[in-house]
């Protein structure tokens, strides 16, 4: 029986050649089927459709031609070099394909198929391990839904469309769970780089996909992670810690109850483990923790649009009295609770609220405020010193458009570009909002519908700026 050490050591020909896996010249559709609906006909359509440019070459030795596209009886027949081959046979087969790709010298393999360790079957799972650690492949999965790539337009997985385009790569031991989300980034526009299924990760971890986004992919500034559990927690940690100056990592642990344990190891045969123990391991690799999906899209957005919160002064700036309480218990709840307004910053914001509009923190401009007067209250507090972000909040009035004030913090995020400091808003109110909410994540200004979430994402800039200064580091 062979016995593989999940993640050996974090391995540098793996961070070099995923490369070939988001960004390959060549793809090779092994198990590729005629048949609509199968997955091995929905993954070459959806190589086709997503605006893929490098070469496609199917695999199947019964068919001539799949869309349009020569095929191929064996990868071996292949005339070209292929970078990444995407497996989608019956598990029994897949032994002899990952040789086939071996002697090939494909450069990465993603194995869709499921039937390994999360249905017991390890033997079979460690000997595919084996055939690609001795060639030096990259492997990802198997039990996967394949890998997204907008920076290729690649979509080798069966998932219907390539996510909203975007700055946060998503790496999730859920392969349903990626298909759900990839609507979500349209509906809410949350944009992503890449998207890995990483299903069994009989070879490759999260520490590698990891250290690969900090140190050789530009398109990424954030990692969103839905971990189960992993079998290899010390490269875990070290390549958090190695990527942490460069790449902020929020991740979203499942598993911590007891039948959610079982869950874990019937789904991807993972061990889930205690809160405790993830929890100071997390502490320790300078990691920060989303409380459940959306918490995870909300502050992996803010983390990948806005620069870290330098120092504990946040200033909520609205014009309704409610939301601006419920900001304030939201700040105490995620770390950040608010604080005096600067004097001298207070009699400044007298000019953008009436006589009866208040200067403390939060600022409330009152229901009469208009797209100027949020514009000048912004500006003025971001570019006080003793400042260091802004949360800016406007309920829907019959007063005001919703579109003039989000052009208007938009307009404002220049200023708080400049200043490098983070500005988050918060839109509440019904379609006409969400619209101009939507059009403020566009031009790069996370925005969120309700206070809590939004001071979620303002908590998670000041985590992410604490992590640097434990480690010494000016971002």
């Amino acid at each position: 029986m062979v016995i593989i050490v999940k993640i050996p050591e974090i391995r540098e020909y793996v961070i070099e050649k995923l490369e070939y896996i988001f960004n390959p010249r060549s793809v090779a559709v092994i198990g590729a089927s005629r048949t609509p609906g199968k997955i091995g006909h929905e993954v070459v359509k959806n190589l086709l459709e997503g605006g893929y440019k490098g070469k496609i070459y199917p695999i199947n030795p019964k068919a001539e031609e799949i869309l349009g596209l020569k095929c191929y009886p064996n990868i071996k027949e292949v005339p070209d070099e292929v970078d990444l081959a995407v497996v989608v046979v019956p598990a029994p087969i897949v032994k002899q394909v990952i040789k086939d790709c071996a002697e090939k010298k494909v450069k990465g393999i993603v194995v869709i198929t499921s039937g390994f360790s999360e249905v017991g079957n390890r033997e079979e799972e460690d000997e595919i391990v084996k055939i690609c650690r001795e060639h030096q492949i990259p492997l990802i999965g198997p039990n996967v839904v394949g890998v997204l790539a907008n920076k290729s337009k690649l979509n080798a997985s069966f998932a219907p469309d390539l996510p909203y385009a975007g700055k946060i790569a998503l790496i999730s031991q859920s392969g349903a769970l990626i298909i759900g989300l990839i609507g979500w980034t349209w509906l809410h526009r949350v944009g992503l780089s890449t998207v890995v299924s990483i299903g069994n990760k009989a070879d490759v971890d999260f520490s590698e996909l990891i250290i690969y986004f900090a140190e050789k992919d530009p398109a990424t500034n954030c990692a969103a992670i839905y971990m189960e559990g992993t079998d290899a927690g010390r490269e875990f940690v070290e390549a958090c810690r190695r990527a942490a100056k460069k790449l902020p990592i929020v991740v979203l642990k499942a598993g911590f109850s007891k039948r959610g344990e079982l869950a874990t190891m019937s789904h991807t045969g993972s061990m889930a483990g205690s809160a405790r123990i993830y929890g100071a391991a997390f502490k320790q690799a300078y990691v920060i923790q989303a409380k459940n999906l959306e918490d995870l899209y909300d502050r992996a957005l803010a983390l990948s649009l806005q620069p870290p919160l330098k120092n504990d002064l946040v200033l909520v700036i609205t014009n309704g009295g409610g939301a601006g309480v419920l900001a304030t218990d939201a700040a105490e709840k995620y770390g950040i609770p608010l604080q005096d307004t600067p004097k001298d910053l207070a009699e400044a914001l007298k000019k953008y609220m009436p006589p009866f509009g208040s200067t403390k923190n939060p600022v409330d401009l009152t229901g009469m405020a208009n797209e100027a007067w949020y514009y000048g209250a912004v500006t003025e507090a971001l570019k006080h010193p003793e400042v260091g972000g802004v949360v800016v909040i406007y309920c829907h009035t019959a007063i005001t458009e919703p579109m003039k004030i989000a052009e208007k913090i938009a307009e404002a995020g220049k200023v708080a570009k400049e200043m490098n400091k983070p500005l988050i808003a918060c839109m509440i109110g019904g379609e006409e909002v969400e619209k101009a909410s939507n059009w403020l994540k566009e031009q790069g200004i996370p925005s969120y519908p309700i206070p809590d979430r939004a001071m979620s994402a303002m908590g998670a800039l000041r985590e992410y700026g604490r992590i640097l200064e434990r480690i010494g580091y000016e971002k």
